[in-house]
């Protein structure tokens, strides 16, 4: 009987230790849904399984071919990353909403992504654009991300590293 009364005030206490109700989260999420809307696309174009015509370009060197992606989330994994979404830039970007459009600008040091703006047809996504700047005191990088649903998708890239020569990527996927 002495251990069961230990057991069961043990088990009192360590019950008593964990909280009684999950903190909440602040979920709410005030600009576009980036990250979401580039998952359901993986998974859309996963079924799809279309035909892309791939160029990749460095430095005006350019390689081009025809293949299926295997991995759309990792092939969009640029976009999804550069979700506006994060608690710690809630409230830093001004929004503004037009009939057919809606975009979001942030002049913050902080926040890399600078400008994101969404363009609607008939209700549903039209395209995507972003704007990415990233620089500190050795790097400076700028990046244009472009997603036109079943028609193109396009990263932009010019990095300069002090002391090197600068250097431009882009790679652009059009579906077939």
């Amino acid at each position: 009987m002495k251990h069961l009364t230990t057991i069961s005030l043990s088990i009192l206490f360590f019950a008593a230790c964990n909280p009684s109700a999950p903190k909440k989260q602040n979920t709410s999420f005030t600009y576009f849904k980036l990250k979401d809307y580039m998952d359901l696309e993986a998974k859309r174009l996963k079924v799809l399984n279309p035909e892309i015509d791939k160029t990749v370009m460095v430095n005006q060197s350019a390689e081009r071919k025809k293949l299926r992606i295997a991995d759309w989330q990792k092939e969009l994994s640029s976009f999804a990353d550069a979700d506006i979404n994060k608690s710690a830039w809630q409230g830093l970007f001004k929004q503004r909403k037009g009939k057919d459009t809606e975009s979001y600008l942030s002049d913050n040091e902080k926040v890399p992504v600078k400008s994101m703006t969404i363009s609607y047809r008939n209700g549903k996504v039209h395209g995507i654009e972003l704007l990415i700047r990233t620089e500190n005191s050795l790097y400076t990088s700028n990046d244009t991300l472009s997603y036109f649903p079943d028609s193109l998708y396009q990263l932009k890239k010019t990095q300069h590293i002090k002391l090197l020569n600068e250097k431009s990527y882009q790679i652009t996927g059009r579906f077939k």
